[in-house]
C-alpha cells in the first residue's frame, strides 16, 4: 500500500513572504517567532529544549529525522517548539536507539510543521531581515486566504517583552542527589532548565535543588545552599525584573553564582548592564567563542536571541555595587558578549550551553570551574570560622611565671 501524500502547507512570515510545502507532524495552524538552528545533529535535544518555547524552529540541516526519537535524549518532559520547519524529513528511521519516529512525536505533541520548502532561502531571508513572527498553516487552515493567514501572523505576540519563565518552569521543588563525591548543594532556579545540566551539576558533587521560578530570595537563603545557579530559558530578560532583584539579594548574601544563557543575561542586568535583542540570534552547536583568559577558541552550543550590552576588552565597575566585572567570553562571528566574570564576588556566567548534550563538549570545563569556585569559597569560610590556636610564646611565658 502506497504511503499517503502529505497535505499542502504554507509558511507565512510577517513581512508577507510565503513558502509552500507539505504538512509535517500535526495539521492545523501555529504562530510564533521564526528562528533557525544551524546544528547538523541533535534535533531531539533542540525540540525538547524549553528555551525554544514560543518559537517556530527551522533546521538548516537538510535531512531530519533519520535517527528517530528516544526517551534517553529528552532534555525535558516534552517538545517545546511552537512549530517546525524542515526540508527533507526522513522516510525511514534507522538507529538502534530509536524508539519511535520524529513524525510520530510531532503528531502526538500537536506540533504543526512544514516540509519540502527551500530552507536555505528562508534562512538567508531571516539573516537579512531578522527573526520575525511567522505562521504555519496546513489542513483546513491552508485554505484560508493569504490575507487571513497574514493577519493571524501579525496579530501574534512579539518575543521582545515576553516573560515565558512561568510557562516552562517546574511547578514544584524537586531534588537530584549528587552522583559524584558530595561537596554541597546548589539551588537551581528553573527558568527552562535542561536535564543534562542537572546531571552535570550532580556529577560535580552537588545535591541539586530545583526550584520554581516563583521562589523568593528569602526562600533560597533559608535553604543555605552552597551555591546558586540560574538556568537557560525563553523570553526577554528585560521582562524578568523579579529574577533580577532575587539574584541581587542572593549575591549580596555572598552566595557563589553560576548562570548560563538566560542566567547570563540576568546576571548582566543584576550587575547594572542592559540587554538587547539580536537581529536573528545564535542557535546551533557550532558557534566559535573565545575564552579571553586563555585565548582558547571553543566551539559551543547556543540558543539565544538576546544578549548583554557590556564593553569588551576592559574591566567595568558594576553600577549596582558588585565591584569589578569583565567580559570573559565573546563570539568570534559578531563580537557578542558570551560570558561575564565578577572579580570581587564569586559569580560568573556564560551565554551558551556548556552541557552541550548533542555536542560539542568544549565548554564542559565550566562545570568544573563552578565546583572549584564553590570549594574555594567553602574552604575560605571554614578557615574564617575556625577558632584561633593559642599562641605558643604566650604559653611559654605563662609557664615561666608559674615556675
Amino acid at each position: 500500500m502506497a504511503a499517503s501524500i502529505p497535505s499542502p502547507a504554507v509558511l507565512v512570515l510577517e513581512d508577507g513572504s510565503r513558502y509552500r510545502g507539505r504538512a509535517y507532524g500535526a495539521e492545523g495552524r501555529t504562530v510564533g517567532e521564526a528562528v533557525f538552528s544551524t546544528g547538523m545533529t541533535g534535533y531531539q535535544e533542540t525540540l525538547t529544549d524549553p528555551s525554544y518555547a514560543g518559537q517556530i524552529v527551522l533546521q538548516t540541516a537538510p535531512h531530519i529525522g533519520n535517527t528517530g526519537m528516544n526517551d534517553e535524549d529528552m532534555e525535558s518532559s516534552k517538545i517545546w517548539v511552537a512549530g517546525y520547519i524542515v526540508r527533507d524529513p526522513s522516510r525511514v528511521v534507522s538507529n538502534f536507539r530509536s524508539e519511535r519516529s520524529l513524525d510520530d512525536d510531532l503528531v502526538a505533541s500537536g506540533v504543526v510543521g512544514i516540509s519540502g520548502i527551500d530552507t536555505r532561502a528562508v534562512t538567508r531571508h531571516l539573516r537579512s531581515a531578522g527573526a520575525m513572527r511567522a505562521g504555519i498553516f496546513s489542513g483546513a487552515d491552508a485554505a484560508l486566504s493569504d490575507g487571513e493567514q497574514l493577519e493571524l501572523v501579525r496579530s501574534g505576540v512579539e518575543m521582545a517583552g515576553q516573560n515565558l519563565s512561568g510557562a516552562v518552569s517546574t511547578q514544584e521543588r524537586y531534588e537530584v542527589p549528587a552522583t559524584g563525591e558530595r561537596i554541597g548543594s546548589v539551588a537551581v532556579l528553573d527558568l527552562g532548565v535542561k536535564t543534562s545540566t542537572l546531571n552535570f551539576l550532580a556529577e560535580r558533587g552537588f545535591d541539586v535543588i530545583v526550584l520554581p521560578q516563583t521562589v523568593t530570595a528569602e526562600e533560597i537563603l533559608e535553604l543555605e545552599p552552597s551555591a546558586l545557579f540560574f538556568s537557560n530559558g525563553p523570553g526577554d530578560p528585560g521582562a524578568s525584573d523579579h529574577h533580577v532583584e532575587l539574584l541581587r539579594t542572593v549575591l549580596r548574601a555572598d552566595v557563589p553564582y553560576f548562570g548560563i544563557c538566560f542566567g547570563n543575561q540576568l546576571l548582566g542586568r543584576a550587575l547594572g548592564f542592559g540587554t538587547y535583542k539580536l537581529p536573528f540570534g545564535h542557535r546551533g552547536i557550532n558557534q566559535p567563542v573565545i575564552d579571553v583568559s586563555t585565548g582558547r577558541v571553543e566551539i559551543t552550543a547556543h540558543n539565544h536571541g538576546f544578549a548583554v550590552d557590556a564593553p569588551l576588552h576592559e574591566v567595568s565597575d558594576s553600577a549596582e555595587g558588585f565591584g569589578r566585572v569583565e567580559v570573559s567570553h565573546y563570539d568570534l562571528n559578531d563580537n557578542v558578549v558570551e560570558g561575564l566574570n565578577c572579580l570581587d564576588i564569586p559569580a560568573f556566567s556564560v551565554q551558551y550551553h556548556p552541557e552541550s548534550a548533542a555536542g560539542p563538549h568544549d565548554a564542559n570545563y565550566l562545570f568544573d570551574r563552578f565546583r572549584d569556585m564553590v570549594l574555594a569559597r567553602t574552604s575560605a569560610s571554614e578557615a574564617t570560622e575556625a577558632p584561633e590556636a593559642p599562641d605558643a610564646s604566650e604559653n611559654d611565658a605563662t609557664d615561666g611565671d608559674q615556675n
